[in-house]
């Protein structure tokens, strides 16, 4: 056996593993382990392209498998929690939006791969895997605070609507890598103030609270820092 090829698609394998054990947590009912599963599926996600490139391996069967496991963990198992945890309460608005976030984490996924070649230091859209823990570490921190979502009306739905709209948008977010967007001060200074905030309304539960400030923030930042680009690029003009 090939090592160096097995590691990294056993990484890959483990994303569905953990999105399978989110979705068969949510129908039992175990809300806080299918949000839980989630962020495991990120972590294996994480590790899979990083163990190919280090081996020398990375491969077009790797690509595939790992957006295959992609839509599985963080399009279909995300959408699945949101329904349990509050879109069922919303009737057809509720059917909808659950089937409009898998659908646009499928379309997601293959306009980066279209563009895989194309795009460069940033990514087209809020990155799926972001999406699904942003509706996953949401979650946690709801449960964890007896939050019931319906609470706050249409709100909910709206929300998990944008974060599916995020993803397929044309809105750049940043990297990190270097050498691509511009992070503007002003979208420092946001996210800062988005990110403390939501420490302080979840300060009753921090861990939840400090991952789903992570993903919720860095959605926000890139609307704003993008907004920003696109404006000063326009006075330019």
């Amino acid at each position: 056996m090939n090592y160096r090829r097995f590691l990294p698609n056993l990484c890959t394998a483990m994303n569905l593993v953990f999105g399978m054990c989110s979705i068969l947590a949510t129908v039992e009912g175990h809300l806080d382990w299918g949000a839980l599963f989630i962020f495991c599926a990120l972590i294996a996600d994480g590790l899979d392209g990083r163990i190919a490139r280090a081996f020398g391996v990375s491969s077009e069967f790797g690509k595939e498998m790992d957006s295959l496991c992609d839509l599985g963990s963080f399009g279909v198992a995300p959408a699945l929690l949101a329904w349990s945890l509050a879109l069922h309460n919303y009737g057809a608005l509720g059917a909808l939006v659950t089937i409009f976030f898998a659908v646009c984490g499928m379309w997601r996924l293959t306009r980066f791969n279209v563009n895989a070649g194309v795009v460069h230091g940033y990514f087209m859209g809020l990155a799926i895997p972001a999406g699904g823990n942003l509706i996953a570490m949401s979650t946690w921190l709801f449960l964890e605070l007896g939050i019931n979502p319906t609470a706050f009306g249409l709100a909910y739905p709206v929300v998990v609507a944008l974060t599916a709209y995020l993803m397929v948008s044309h809105v750049h977010y940043p990297d990190f890598k270097g050498g691509g967007e511009k992070i503007y001060t002003a979208s420092k200074l946001f996210a800062l103030a988005v990110f403390v905030g939501i420490l302080y309304v979840g300060s009753a539960a921090p861990l939840p609270a400090v991952f789903a400030g992570i993903f919720a923030t860095y959605a926000l930042f890139g609307i704003v820092n993008h907004t920003i680009a696109f404006m000063a690029g326009a006075k330019e003009g």
